[in-house]
């Protein structure tokens, strides 16, 4: 494990700060917020990938271009990144390719988050997810400890066999569902016999879907909320809007890849509640992880018919839902501004170099 003090040396000799990330899953997001804020930004791209760093011009002033995105993390290109004082900014793509082992013991780079919080997402890791809900006292679905317990409607939570950033997700009844289901995906090769293995199976709460977005490290005054936003998923969207009729005639797999974000705001009278559940979450990771959460998370949640609220994800650094950037209303209630992730990265960064608390929100 690197050592924060390890970091906070090689931060202390930034001048020029710029912004650094891996080009996927929000890197236009991300470098658009620091352009807002006047800083510098670098993405490295893996070899045919690149091309919309290129097309939209004002969002990258450097564009690195690698083999594979593991060269991000090569010796060449971490001396590379120190030595223009890069501050990288996680987000999925980066913590699925680069891999958690990585990340936490040998890229020496100054990461804009907690670099030993982002492995809790997997829901196979001891101190999981679930683990830090239950210890925030944030609701979340009935687990089922094996699949011969499933005895309503329930969702398993499964890796994608091809794609590391896709998860094949697929609902089922009862455990015989669940057999049929599974089997018939490994056939196909859609998922594999291990990943099920370590999959989970929650109870498939009904309700509206929202995931609520939000903003902390340990020199912010307050939990902000960033805004809301819902998932554009494939095939599962189009295939709801057909008539069940029909539906019941197409043999299919359902899928939940996500392919898009689409805006969504709460009723005042709940906002309460999600603020409340934003603070929990926050006062219970510190406790577990220290310092606790540096950046963005989201808690991915529905609203059941009784208006609880209860949450079937967590993201724990960059979610990327660009479309909050400028649809969110709540960002110009606090700010006067609407803005998204990426722009109040960007803010928090310029906030602790100006007072001298930049090793407070690196690791």
């Amino acid at each position: 494990m690197i050592k924060p003090a390890e970091i906070h040396k090689i931060a202390d000799k930034y001048s020029d700060l710029r912004i650094g990330v891996l080009g996927s899953h929000s890197a236009l997001e991300i470098m658009d917020g620091a352009k807002d804020e006047g800083l510098k930004t670098v993405v490295i791209c893996q070899k045919g990938r690149d091309i919309p760093y290129r097309r939209f011009q004002r969002i990258a002033d450097e564009i690195i271009v690698v083999n594979n995105f593991k060269d991000m993390a090569s010796q060449k290109m971490q001396k590379r990144l120190v030595d223009t004082n890069t501050i990288i900014v996680p987000h999925r793509a980066l913590t699925a390719y680069l891999g958690y082992e990585t990340i936490e013991s040998k890229f020496r780079v100054p990461i804009f988050g907690n670099r030993s919080l982002f492995q809790a997402e997997e829901r196979s890791y001891k101190k999981n997810q679930y683990y830090l809900l239950e210890k925030s006292n944030v609701r979340y679905p009935k687990l089922f400890k094996t699949p011969k317990d499933i005895d309503r409607p329930a969702i398993v939570k499964v890796q994608e066999k091809g794609r590391k950033l896709e998860r094949a997700f697929f609902t089922v009844s009862s455990y015989e569902d669940y057999k049929i289901k599974s089997e018939d995906r490994i056939k196909k090769g859609i998922i594999a016999r291990d990943d099920l293995k370590k999959a989970s199976v929650e109870e498939l709460v009904i309700g509206t879907y929202m995931n609520f977005n939000y903003f902390h490290t340990p020199i912010s005054d307050q939990v902000d909320f960033i805004g809301i936003e819902r998932r554009l998923q494939t095939n599962v969207h189009d295939y709801n809007a057909i008539p069940a009729k029909q539906q019941l005639d197409i043999n299919i797999d359902i899928q939940n890849i996500e392919v898009g974000h689409t805006p969504a705001s709460i009723r005042e009278s709940l906002l309460e509640k999600v603020l409340k559940m934003g603070d929990r979450f926050v006062a219970g990771v510190q406790k577990i992880y220290p310092p606790g959460i540096i950046g963005p998370f989201s808690l991915q949640s529905v609203i059941t018919k009784d208006l609880e609220l209860v949450v079937y994800d967590v993201s724990l650094r960059v979610p990327g839902n660009p479309i909050v950037a400028t649809t969110s209303p709540y960002t110009k209630y606090q700010y006067g501004e609407t803005f998204g992730v990426g722009r109040r990265i960007a803010m928090e960064i310029k906030k602790a170099s100006q007072e001298g608390r930049l090793a407070e929100i690196l690791t």
